[in-house]
């Protein structure tokens, strides 16, 4: 079953957690025991009844992400005990390639064997989680590894199959904290206007747009055809993600678990690297801290270009790049990363020049709308090549 795309899902989860989830949150007890034991229970409503196919015959989902679990906390495990022994940086890239491996085989394998499907709903999620714990033992950050919350942070079923992406140190303490009943009611609050939130984004807006005006402009073949339709996906896209996100959000926050929100109004944003800190923000955060920001400081550590703004430069298209091939090895999904690398340096550059220049207007009303639309504008051209349209 594939959770947030029907109201048998929305049952079954209100009848398994919502009832045990308030007799908990009243009681104060069993917290971190329920998180498992919920974890559990959905763990199996998602995946029991879905299977994969392959040369050797089919297989349930569910085995797949049990084996997937086991062989990243044996890969973190082991990657504790060697950086204690072993001052070595490429124990940390082995590590890390071990933890990419399964993604990796998901994503490229299929390109040379299309009968090739060994992979299960949200690999690509779970992957950046497990990555997170490993740069957060490289970092010295993670002395010890308990195995059942590894599980609860890897496999915590709300962000499991649609994000948001977590991130080990900011699950840790909500885990490790024991909330009172004020708080229990204040997250209580938040998850009934997440869901909410949910129920509009996803089950009506994007059910609308896409009948009455993304299915109409789909095949069409005329230039206004192809233009309409790169508005009405680029909204689509986002009340869609954004319900499946709202829901994941709230229903975390039943559990105590504050999973951090992924649109904050990307439709306002003024420049593109405003949108970067709006739209799937647990992404982009993640590629900023774990690839960007890493390549910038060891290129300006290394002094391996001459210009300074070059590193950042190629920073950019690295990390933008990688997020495109994150979402799927078609030549569209990399044309849309390499597509914002370009955005987000042409962005540095004209803010630069124009500091030193001074010919456009950096603030007052009208000069704020223009960016807002200049800025929507761009991004719902990469929208559209994200969407495949364009193919």
């Amino acid at each position: 079953m594939i959770p947030y795309t029907d109201f048998l899902y929305f049952s079954i989860a209100f009848y398994i957690l919502t009832l045990p989830s308030f007799l908990v949150g009243l009681l104060k007890k069993f917290s971190r025991a329920w998180i498992l034991l919920a974890t559990a229970i959905m763990l199996a409503v998602q995946y029991v009844s879905l299977s994969v196919s392959w040369a050797r015959g089919s297989i349930q989902e569910i085995w797949l992400v049990l084996g997937f679990a086991l062989t990243q906390w044996v890969v973190s495990f082991v990657f504790i005990g060697l950086r204690e022994r072993v001052k070595n940086k490429w124990i940390f890239y082995l590590a890390i390639l071990f933890g990419l491996l399964p993604l990796l085989v998901v994503k490229f394998v299929p390109l040379f064997d299309p009968g090739f499907g060994l992979g299960f709903l949200g690999i690509s999620y779970v992957t950046f989680r497990s990555l997170d714990v490993l740069i957060n033992i490289q970092d010295g950050l993670i002395q010890s590894l308990p195995p059942h919350q590894y599980l609860a942070f890897l496999l915590f079923f709300p962000a499991l199959s649609s994000g948001p992406i977590d991130r080990w140190r900011r699950f840790e303490q909500d885990w490790m904290h024991d909330r009172t009943r004020t708080e229990f009611f204040q997250d209580l609050d938040s998850s009934i206007h997440h869901v909410f939130t949910g129920f509009l984004y996803k089950f009506i807006l994007a059910v609308l747009i896409k009948r009455y005006w993304l299915d109409p402009m789909a095949t069409g073949g005329q230039f206004w055809h192809i233009v309409s339709y790169m508005y009405a996906y680029s909204l689509y896209l986002f009340f869609d993600f954004a319900g499946y996100s709202a829901f994941a959000v709230g229903f975390s926050h039943l559990m105590g678990i504050h999973t951090p929100e992924n649109f904050n109004r990307p439709f306002l944003a003024r420049n593109i690297r405003d949108f970067w800190n709006r739209w799937h923000i647990s992404l982009s955060w993640w590629f900023r801290d774990h690839v960007y920001s890493r390549f910038v400081f060891a290129a300006t550590k290394g002094h391996w270009f001459k210009n300074r703004y070059v590193a950042s430069y190629i920073g950019f298209f690295l990390s933008m790049g990688l997020m495109g091939l994150w979402h799927g090895t078609a030549w569209y999904y990399l044309s849309y990363g390499l597509y914002h690398g370009a955005l987000l340096v042409a962005h540095d550059f004209l803010s630069r020049w124009n500091k030193q220049h001074k010919l456009l207007p950096t603030s007052g009303l009208v000069s704020e709308l223009g960016s807002i639309f200049i800025t929507i504008n761009f991004v719902c051209f990469g929208l559209l090549l994200f969407s495949g349209r364009l193919a």
